[in-house]
């Protein structure tokens, strides 16, 4: 790394430091759209302002130039120590093998919550981690750009970073009062360099020998630069704008996230073509065991489907509250005080499944013993994670029994709070077997409660089938209404087909409907834990059941389909009247179809899903990022190059030749810092270089001396003395740049190409540094 070769004093690096913290704080506020509140920006500007004014505190104890980088990025190890390396380190900041695998599982979060989250995230541990290494490692390179390479305005691309980042997450993009703010501080940490600039360049002038040399003064008048100023300022605007509204906007409800994340199953069709393909796996894969004492049975739910997405049933897309943590989860809507409760503590430990979303049951009170960051959706009270899954999990949930009775149920109010309109739409056409069947298997009940119960009885009768086969084989599979209408006339399907036949059956008289997926009670065992006997839960128990909403009782499950799962007592037939006969049982059921089927480990439930459309996902919203940050690496070099064909293009044209092609030489020369001060003429100039290993007796020493004698020909003498033919001025600019390249290491020409000087000084110039005259 190149030290400047004017050396600054401790003031004047506090200030850019300064002006570098400002730019990258200001930056990292176009991120407020994506995360929730304001303390993980706090943290990003601590660790920022540690590792840049390290930095500078490393400079002034003069530590050596090649060094600082080094410590730097040691800060920034000590730092992220300190906040999230805990009780594994020693005296806070000093990591042990022990804080390495906490990052390493950080970052393995940070990856799941950036899928798994909708925006605004939750700013839980593993992102802020990843917010705290991201930013740091910014800081660490706008530094070196800054103090190291001082070339300044190369800040503005890790700067870029956070401004670009939400124009590939949400529609809107950055925030304009980020933008503006951002461009701002860039401005000012180049008012600054060039300040600091002069005024190193004003005290070295003093400092050194007494030849003659013509400097700027002390102080410039704003208006001599403020035209730069705001031309630079309207530009970086302007691309930043651009930049910000034209990125496509990967997903307008989840973090970096593809749509397949955040559910069970799959969007393509409807969940329940995913599911019913799982059902008809033959072969079961474990996915979790329980303990449960008080022979406690539950449904364990873990996704709830309450809205139509088209014609299919679909998941409300809400964002994660963070303040919905599952230690206290509230009392379910609409239960009241007068319906009868009570709590039953279940020990779950998973064993294959792999899904963000956690199987409880419904309700539960509170869950405990999780790892990673879980919550409660509104409503439904599932539990999903931002930045985990179960796998691994184990934890105790608090169930809270609902025990209505009849009376309660058929005593229920008609009338629906308005929150939960929604989970009576219909669409206004469907097929008329729909109403048909609503209106005849509930003709003559007296209340809703009796006509739920006669809709679960009218599936369960033995009018119906169970089939996993037979809705596949027919065409008729997945949830819409074309499949409801096509199962009414078939009286064949499998879970999916009757909850969802009767969540519609009971929208269309009036009662609220979801419907819940998840698992049955499972099979007991023989196994013993201190007497309570262990319950395992594999593939073949996935299931699909609808709830009801009833006013003052809450959302009631019930069972619909033949064979499977238990029928609740309070919706027996005749269960009001004290008579509770079992519930009517389906024809007998043929082994290959015993609802039971395997889950595929390498879909959905049992096994870690979609792995390789996840690698896609992770391709697609990537290319674009990198090819942008590509762009921006590339752009100092495509300027050079445009730069170089208009001296080219000058030269041919004869529009003085000679003071191009030596303009392109000098430039050259900056660019491998071979000389070229603009306080140097082209005689010295030439002088020097020609002193060079490259330079020796061959065809470069001549043009070298020729281009020299070339240019002072057309700067000095008379008007009338012809210009060098383009062809050789041209031929001798090729020999010398081709003599210079030969002469530097590859590494400086590689900063020769990618970050140019001679175009960062024309930049600085155009900001009001006034160059020494010379050549």
């Amino acid at each position: 790394m190149r030290p400047d070769p004017v050396p600054l004093s401790r003031a004047q690096r506090l200030a850019l430091t300064a002006a570098s913290f400002l730019l990258l704080a200001t930056a990292a506020m176009a991120l407020g759209p994506l995360i929730a509140g304001s303390g993980w920006w706090w943290l990003c500007a601590f660790i920022a302002g540690g590792v840049l004014f390290a930095g500078t505190g490393l400079r002034a104890l003069r530590t050596p130039a090649s060094l600082v980088p080094v410590l730097e990025l040691v800060v920034l190890l000590a730092l992220l120590t300190l906040v999230f390396g805990g009780a594994t380190s020693i005296a806070l900041v000093i990591p042990t093998q022990g804080t390495f695998e906490v990052f390493g599982d950080l970052m393995s979060g940070a990856q799941r919550t950036i899928e798994q989250q909708s925006v605004p995230a939750i700013p839980v541990p593993p992102l802020l981690f990843a917010l705290a290494l991201g930013i740091g490692l910014l800081a660490f390179v706008v530094d070196v750009l800054v103090q190291t390479l001082r070339v300044p305005a190369l800040a503005a691309v890790p700067a870029l970073v956070p401004v670009v980042v939400p124009g590939f997450i949400i529609e809107a993009g950055a925030e304009a009062p980020a933008l503006v703010l951002t461009a701002a501080a860039y401005l000012l940490l180049l008012r600054i360099d060039v300040r600091v600039r002069r005024r190193a360049h004003l005290a070295a002038g003093a400092e050194g020998d007494d030849a003659a040399t013509i400097v700027p003064p002390n102080r410039v008048p704003i208006v001599s630069t403020l035209g730069a100023s705001l031309g630079l300022a309207a530009v970086g605007l302007l691309t930043a704008s651009i930049l910000a509204a034209s990125t496509p906007s990967i997903s307008s409800s989840l973090l970096l996230g593809s749509p397949s994340q955040g559910t069970l199953f799959g969007r393509g069709i409807s969940p329940f073509i995913d599911l019913g393909r799982d059902l008809r796996r033959p072969e079961a894969r474990p996915a979790f065991h329980y303990f449960a004492r008080d022979a406690d049975r539950p449904y364990f739910t873990l996704l709830t489907l309450d809205e139509f997405e088209g014609e299919v049933w679909g998941a409300s897309d809400a964002a994660v509250d963070g303040d919905n943590t599952v230690d206290a989860m509230p009392r379910p809507e609409g239960l009241s005080d007068e319906v009868e409760t009570a709590e039953h503590p279940i020990e779950v430990i998973i064993d294959e499944v792999r899904t963000t979303w956690l199987p409880v049951p419904y309700p539960t009170a509170r869950v405990e013993g999780l790892s990673g960051s879980w919550f409660w959706d509104e409503g439904s009270l599932s539990v999903r994670s931002v930045d985990t899954n179960t796998g691994g999990q184990r934890y105790r949930a608090t169930r809270l029994e609902v025990d209505p009775t009849v009376a309660q149920l058929r005593d229920a109010s008609t009338e629906v709070p308005a929150e939960l309109e929604g989970n009576l739409a219909l669409p206004e056409e469907m097929p008329p077997i729909i109403a048909e069947t609503a209106a005849a298997v509930t003709a003559g009940t007296a209340s809703r409660y009796d006509a739920a119960v006669a809709i679960q009885s009218f599936l369960r009768s033995s009018q119906f089938d169970y089939s996993t086969e037979a809705p596949v084989a027919e065409g008729y599979d997945g949830g819409g209404f074309d499949v409801i209408a096509q199962f009414l006339e078939s009286k064949s399907g499998y879970c999916v087909h009757f909850a969802s036949t009767m969540a519609v059956l009971a929208r269309e008289i009036g009662i609220p409907s979801r419907i819940s997926l998840g698992y049955t009670q499972g099979s007991p065992t023989q196994e013993r834990v201190d007497g309570v006997q262990r319950v395992e839960v594999d593939s073949h128990d996935l299931h699909s059941w609808p709830e009801l909403y009833f006013e003052g009782v809450g959302w009631v499950p019930f069972e619909p389909t033949p064979g499977r799962g238990t029928v609740p007592d309070y919706s027996r037939p005749g269960a009001g009247d004290g008579t509770g006969a079992a519930a009517p049982s389906t024809a007998p059921v043929t082994p290959g179809e015993s609802g039971r089927p395997e889950l595929d480990p390498d879909r959905g439930l049992a096994g870690q899903a979609g792995g390789a459309a996840t690698a896609d996902a992770w391709w697609q919203r990537g290319l674009p990022v990198a090819l942008v940050a590509l762009f921006v690496l590339l752009l100092p070099a495509m300027l050079r190059l445009g730069q170089r064909w208009t001296r080219r293009r000058r030269v041919g044209k004869g529009e003085r030749p000679a003071d191009a092609a030596w303009d392109e030489v000098i430039a050259t020369a900056r660019d491998l810092g071979a000389g070229g001060d603009d306080a140097e003429t082209a005689r010295a100039f030439a002088a020097a270089v020609a002193e060079r290993a490259a330079f020796g007796a061959g065809e470069a020493r001549v043009a070298l001396f020729e281009l020299r004698d070339a240019v002072e020909r057309e700067r000095y003498g008379p008007d009338a003395a012809s210009p060098a033919p383009a062809t050789d001025l041209l031929r001798d600019v090729a020999n010398v740049r081709a003599a210079l390249l030969a002469d530097a290491a590859p590494a400086v020409r590689a900063r020769a190409m990618l970050a140019p000087r001679s175009l960062f000084d024309a930049a600085r110039r155009a900001f009001g540094e006034r160059p020494s005259l010379g050549a």
